[in-house]
């Protein structure tokens, strides 16, 4: 239990010094940060990811609709307001997802209906595809398929963030004799353009460093004005989708 009660106390809080220290940084640079973190919500533990616009303000808070498989020993789920993804900041509407949220078709329509012209995908360390039977769905090349099928299908900006894992963590973790976290590296980080192009070269896989594209909100114009499917080219009298956005609170008036 050593390793766990470590991570929960190095999992971030809100209104904690950290992220404050954040909340400030956005503010003096002028950017819009999307963060994906481990929320430590009075010691339970939530797949968190927040948008921080370039004043400072946190602007959505939200959290992984269903932690996959493992995941589920450490993390909690959300409710409904995590469902409110996607916000105004001051280079246009800007959403995030997690890791396999970018398999849920329902939760992919939802955000696209929010009418992002930027999405964050997060993901955790990915590598190369060995050939063998772990997922490829899991692999750089699966969960980059992901991020160039929601550009396509979202006619949107896609900035695909991987983090990455150093030598240093996999000791720090004990992962290095294990089938996940044992291999330095694991970075793959790109943007897409609305029709699914990739806009940026890559780095090393171990590499920390910035990924930058130029941009033109007009291109998300040009691709929806041939297919928008939360648009012109949807039929909502025949297809649609119903969500429950309120957050379910653990004690009640009634």
């Amino acid at each position: 239990m050593e390793r766990s009660v470590a991570y929960i106390r190095n999992s971030l809080r809100y209104g904690s010094p950290e992220m404050e220290k954040i909340r400030t940084c956005a503010l003096e640079n002028k950017i819009n940060v999307v963060l994906g973190f481990s929320e430590n919500y009075h010691g339970s533990l939530y797949i968190a990811q927040c948008i921080i616009t370039d004043t400072g303000e946190i602007k959505a808070k939200r959290r992984k609709l269903k932690p996959t498989h493992m995941e589920r020993t450490v993390f909690g789920d959300c409710t409904g307001d995590s469902l409110l993804n996607v916000v105004d900041t001051s280079v246009g509407r800007v959403g995030a997802l997690s890791c396999w949220e970018h398999i849920n078709p329902l939760l992919k329509y939802h955000t696209y209906h929010q009418r992002e012209l930027f999405h964050v995908a997060a993901w955790p360390p990915v590598h190369h595809h060995s050939g063998g039977s772990e997922f490829f769905s899991m692999s750089l090349e699966g969960t980059r398929i992901l991020a160039q099928t929601y550009a396509i299908e979202s006619s949107t900006f896609v900035i695909h963030t991987t983090a990455l894992i150093a030598e240093k963590g996999i000791k720090a973790m004990g992962t290095g004799e294990g089938t996940l976290m044992n291999i330095p590296g694991g970075g793959s980080s790109a943007i897409f353009g609305p029709d699914g192009r990739q806009l940026t070269e890559d780095l090393p896989e171990d590499e920390e460093n910035l990924v930058i594209a130029e941009v033109s909100p007009d291109k998300v114009l040009e691709t929806r004005c041939f297919v928008d499917s939360c648009g012109h080219y949807s039929r909502p009298d025949l297809l649609w989708l119903g969500v429950d956005l309120e957050a379910k609170k653990h004690v009640r008036g009634v």
